[in-house]
Formats: structure tokens, C-alpha cells, sequence
């Protein structure tokens, strides 16, 4: 006993032949590559020295394939490459492709795009601090991305207040040669008033390039700078200026010792951990941003690994998801392990810094102690979202809490099911079941059932089929029962449903019936219903699992009762069996195109002469 299901199995196609004819046609150059489903769509993207190598690996035999390969090669209907230059090329494609498809078999850096940047608008005259979620080719400078949004506007807070960097988007200097009122932040010292000509450009570019010097981690050359100016203002007796550079001094240093890290060495660097649980297809990604031996920042990114990803997958193509486009490189790249293309990536940052980035993993001394911190980072984020996650999943929903409490169970029905029977008189009888899971439908776990082993109008009997049918199938298959079953019904449809489980030995399963009349919820040890309020979300829960079973099998039994009529219309004209009511049905599609094809067009239907077609056209005519 089985219910209907609609899985179908992959044939050889002509989308096979097409992979296996681009297979012996590789290039052996680099380049991308890209697989696509029956529908289109991009599902993997890698890059390889050599594609010919490289993707042909993917179509050895099945045997020697890793389970989660198998499940990507028998989704893959096509397969497009890119050639490119050399493999540094293909590198920075590959991470292009992967952010614009976002296929599944990639990983995905989680809200990549929202992350903000600092926009230094430095093409302006009077250049002004703004928040931005992706990079333009505009001639600004950027910073970030940070993951922190509160860190980030705390730094521009300080620093601009620190700097007096104007907060206001005026247009400044006027379009028109117009001045401009001053506003509050420059009666309070947090401006030097460029809008009513009180500070001049090179006064307030001297600001802007001690902001640039904070934002890129320049702390000490910035401090040294401000440290020369603070005594060529004393020695000229400048003393109001020597005194605010002295307090800019002071502020820069505080924020500086606090990131302070015990390096051993004035570079900047990125230590880059990963924390990865492969069964929970979980993993986070930490940054630290040290600059001149400062921190200077943290970045979290939490990453979907793809099905097929493996540690060293997930961060190859972590770093060169993050890196690309990136505006403030490092010198120095430190990863928590070996990747075989590391010489590959440290080539890729040294050509987009202009300069060398060494990129390794450390294996000893005060850099492993950075990797180990970054690492420790990590894996206690990763903690913090598989408990957010699995918090998730136990989560009860309130509808299926009112329903716990309104029928007084001792369980959350977290997965409640319902089935339904739909016939019109004693024909194309059917039956349906929905699925929902925490209160909302579960489309996958629908069922369908034609029924096989009932004649007339027997709805308890048809009730019992189904029924016997799903939980046999469910007993075969040793999988979970759900934890409430609906019966569209009173009394007797719950009687007949009882007695079916407990013919199968199921004893404890919890099940209802809901009778349509006044909604009264039935259970089988008692004889009077329950009548659940009519404004408790229960009982929306209830009919809306009812409803859904109930439009699932009018769907499918309108379905059938076409299927029969449409056959019915071809096996009343005499001359046509099955053979040729086949044929022209995978000919013209349909009936109705059958009955507006041309005497002509149905004689070159194999099988059909010219007066079985005159026939044809004569009998759907009339009908």
C-alpha cells in the first residue's frame, strides 16, 4: 500500500549527451566553470588551472564519488566555462560569479551586501563621513566592511567630533556663491564652520588627512603628525592651537592603547580564524584588523557552506569572497591552516594593494597566539548560532500553543496532519492529507491517495484506506509519526481511523476529529465534542489544516476527472485504441488542439488514415 508520489528519476537525456559532447571539447587552459540544472539555474561554481583536469574529475565513475558529489552530479543538466588568461584571472572571476548567482553547492556569506561602510567624500571640496552599504566607483574612500554597525558609528562619533569633520550635507561651497549659516555643532566646538567661510580648505583638508591616517590604522604615524604640528603652533606661540592638537593628541592615543595588541611588531595584519560544525552546515568566519599593532576592528561574518564544502573549501572561498573589492589591504594575511593555492590568493592581495601581502599560517611563537585568539573568537560565535538555531527549531509557534492549550495536551502538535476524502458520487473518489509544521503547511509532506481498494460511496471506508496506507508506509520506512492527526469528521470518520492504527498496532498516536457543522474537535475515548472558542488561534489552526487537506484533494480529483474525460472524448470515435489515442495525444498535446488540427495534420499521425481523420474531426467537432 503506497500513496501517489510525484518523484521522478534521472534518464538520459539529450541535456546528457549535450554535457558529455562539452566534456570532450575542455580546454586544458584556466578558466571557470559552471554547472546548471534542468531549469536553468547555477548551482556550483569553481575556478581550475586546468578545466579540461579539473571538471572531468567530476564525471568519473560513481564509485568514486563522495556522497555529496553524487547528489551534485545528478542535479547537473549543463555546464558553461569561461576561459581566462591565467589562473589569478579565473580566481577573481570565480568570487564575481559566486556573489551575483549565489549558487546552492557555494557557501554564502550571510547578509554579505548590508554589511556598512565608512565613506570618507573626499572628491568634494569640504569632504564629510558617510554610511554607505556598497562600494561606487564615485573617487570617495571607503572603510569596512563593519559587522558592528554600533562600533562603527561609535567611531565616527568620536573621530568627528575629535577632528571637527562638518556633520551637515550641504553643497559646500554654495552653488550659487551664496554663504551658508553656521549651525549648532559650530557654536559648540564640533566644527570649524566651512559653510560661512570660517575655516578655508587647507585648514579643513589637514583634518580629513588625519581621518583618513585613523581610518586606515595609521594611529602612530597620526599621532607623530599631530605630535610636529602641536610644537611648530607652540614655537610660533599659537597657543590655542597647540592646545586643541594636544587634546586630539590625547583622544587618539586613549582609543589607540585601548585596541592595543601585543604584536611584537608595527605591521598590519589580518588574522583570519573559521569555525565550521559540517553536520549543522554552520560556520563563522572572525577578522582581526590589526593595524600598527592595533586593533582596530573585528569582523563576524557568518557563512552557508555549500553541500559540497569541506574546510579548506569553506575558507579558500571565504577569502576570496571577502577580499574582493576590499579597500584597505594588509600586509600580512595569517589563516588558521594551509590551503594549496595560498601562493595563488597572496599573489591576487599583493595585486589589488599594489604592494606584496604575504599570506601563511603560523605554526608557532606570538603570531599562533593571534590565530588561537581569532580561533577562540570564533568557535564561541559558532556556539552562539547553533543555540539561536536551535532555539529556532524548538520554538512553538502561538497558534500551536493556543492548540495545546485548548485540547489540553501534554505536547506541542508541532507536526499535525490531516486527511480528507473528496469524490463526486461513487467516482474519482480520493483522498488527501496536508502537512504542517509549527503552524505553518509543509508542502513537501502533502499526500495524494487514489483510492484502490473501495467501490461506491463509502467515505469511512475510504478513510480507513488512506489512513492504513500512510502509517503503513511510515512503519515500513521506521519514520517519525506526527504528533496530531486530523480527520475531517465527526465521530464516525475518528472510529474508522482508530480502528485502522490499531490494525497496524498503533496505539498512542494522538488523533482527532473535526467535525465541519460547528467545528467540534472529537476524541476517541470521549463521547461529547469540544467546542473550541471561535477567536482562539486553535481553531484558526485547525480549519486551516482542514482546508488545506480538503483544496489538495479537490485539486487532485478535478485532475482526474479531466484525465478521464479528455480519454473518454478519443475512445468514443470507433477506429481509435490505445496505440493511436497515444500518439496523437503526444502529437498535438491535447484535445482540444486534436479537435482544431486540420484533416490533413491528424492523417500524418502514425496509424491514422485519411478517413479515420475525416472521423476525428467530424466527432470532436460535435462534441
Amino acid at each position: 500500500m503506497e500513496s501517489t508520489s510525484e518523484s521522478t528519476s534521472k534518464k538520459p537525456s539529450s541535456q546528457d549527451k549535450l554535457v558529455r559532447e562539452k566534456l570532450k571539447n575542455l580546454p586544458g587552459g584556466p578558466g571557470v566553470y559552471l554547472f546548471l540544472n534542468k531549469a536553468g539555474k547555477v548551482i556550483y561554481i569553481g575556478k581550475a588551472k586546468s578545466l579540461k583536469n579539473r571538471v572531468r574529475t567530476y564525471f568519473q565513475s560513481k564509485g568514486s564519488r563522495e556522497t555529496k558529489t553524487a547528489r551534485l552530479m545528478s542535479l547537473i543538466a549543463d555546464l558553461e566555462i569561461i576561459v581566462t588568461d591565467n589562473e589569478m584571472e579565473a580566481l577573481i572571476l570565480e568570487a564575481n560569479l559566486v556573489k551575483e548567482h549565489k549558487p546552492r553547492y557555494n557557501i554564502a556569506l550571510k547578509d554579505d551586501k548590508h554589511y556598512p561602510y565608512i565613506k570618507v567624500t573626499v572628491q568634494e571640496a569640504f569632504p564629510r563621513i558617510v554610511v554607505v552599504r556598497k562600494i561606487d566607483n564615485d573617487g570617495a574612500k571607503y572603510f569596512g566592511p563593519y559587522t558592528s554597525a554600533m562600533s562603527m558609528r561609535r567611531t565616527i562619533r568620536f573621530i568627528s567630533r575629535l577632528l571637527k569633520i562638518r556633520s551637515c550635507d550641504l553643497v559646500i561651497p554654495h552653488p550659487k556663491g551664496r554663504k551658508y549659516k553656521v549651525c549648532l555643532d559650530y557654536r559648540i566646538g564640533r566644527c570649524g564652520g566651512p559653510c560661512e567661510d570660517f575655516q578655508s580648505v587647507e585648514s579643513y583638508q589637514e583634518s580629513v588627512d588625519a581621518l583618513l591616517l585613523f581610518l586606515s590604522g595609521k594611529g602612530n604615524k597620526l599621532v607623530r603628525d599631530l605630535e610636529a604640528k602641536m610644537s611648530e603652533a607652540a614655537e610660533l606661540s599659537e597657543y590655542e592651537r597647540a592646545a586643541e592638537l594636544r587634546d586630539q593628541i590625547a583622544g587618539i592615543k586613549t582609543i589607540t592603547e585601548r585596541q592595543k595588541v601585543d604584536s611584537g611588531e608595527n605591521v598590519d595584519r589580518d588574522i583570519v580564524a573559521l569555525a565550521y560544525d559540517e553536520s549543522e552546515r554552520e560556520a563563522v568566519a572572525v577578522v582581526l584588523q590589526i593595524r600598527e599593532g592595533a586593533m582596530i576592528g573585528r569582523q563576524d561574518i557568518r557563512i552557508k557552506p555549500g553541500e559540497l564544502a569541506t574546510s579548506e573549501e569553506v575558507l579558500r572561498e571565504f577569502l576570496s569572497q571577502y577580499y574582493n573589492h576590499q579597500p584597505n589591504l594588509p600586509e600580512q594575511v595569517y589563516l588558521p591552516f594551509a590551503l594549496p593555492d595560498e601562493s595563488l590568493i597572496a599573489d591576487w592581495l599583493s595585486e589589488q594593494r599594489g604592494k606584496k601581502v604575504k599570506v601563511a599560517s603560523p605554526q608557532r611563537g606570538e603570531k599562533l597566539r593571534l590565530v588561537e585568539m581569532a580561533a577562540s573568537n570564533a568557535r564561541l560565535l559558532l556556539g552562539e548560532v547553533l543555540v539561536q538555531k536551535h532555539g529556532y527549531r524548538e520554538k512553538i509557534a502561538p497558534m500551536v500553543s493556543s492548540l495545546q492549550k485548548e485540547l489540553s495536551l501534554k505536547k506541542a502538535p508541532n507536526s499535525i496532519c490531516c486527511f480528507d476524502i473528496s469524490n463526486t458520487g461513487e467516482t474519482d473518489a480520493v483522498g488527501s492529507m496536508s502537512y504542517f509544521r509549527k503552524g505553518k503547511p509543509l508542502k513537501r509532506e502533502y499526500r495524494k491517495f487514489k483510492i484502490k481498494g473501495v467501490t461506491g460511496q463509502d467515505d469511512f471506508a475510504m478513510m480507513r484506506e488512506i489512513i492504513g496506507r500512510y502509517f503503513f508506509r511510515l512503519k515500513e520506512e521506521k519514520k517519525e509519526f506526527p504528533d496530531l492527526v486530523v480527520v475531517d469528521g465527526g465521530k464516525g470518520q475518528l472510529n474508522t481511523a482508530v480502528k485502522e492504527l490499531k490494525s497496524l498496532g498503533i496505539e498512542n498516536q494522538l488523533i482527532i476529529g473535526l467535525a465541519k457543522r460547528l467545528e467540534e474537535v472529537y476524541f476517541p475515548d470521549h463521547s461529547e465534542p469540544i467546542t473550541i472558542p471561535k477567536a482562539a488561534p486553535a481553531l484558526a489552526l485547525l480549519k486551516q489544516v482542514r482546508d488545506e487537506a480538503h483544496r489538495f484533494g479537490v485539486k487532485y480529483n478535478l485532475a482526474i476527472r479531466k484525465k478521464r474525460t479528455i480519454t473518454s472524448k478519443l475512445d468514443e470515435i470507433p477506429g481509435i485504441g490505445p496505440a493511436k489515442r497515444a500518439a496523437l495525444l503526444k502529437k498535438f498535446g491535447s484535445v482540444k488542439q486534436i479537435g482544431e488540427a486540420s484533416i490533413m495534420e491528424l492523417a500524418e499521425t502514425s496509424g491514422v488514415s485519411t478517413t479515420l481523420a475525416e472521423q476525428i474531426k467530424a466527432s470532436l467537432a460535435t462534441s
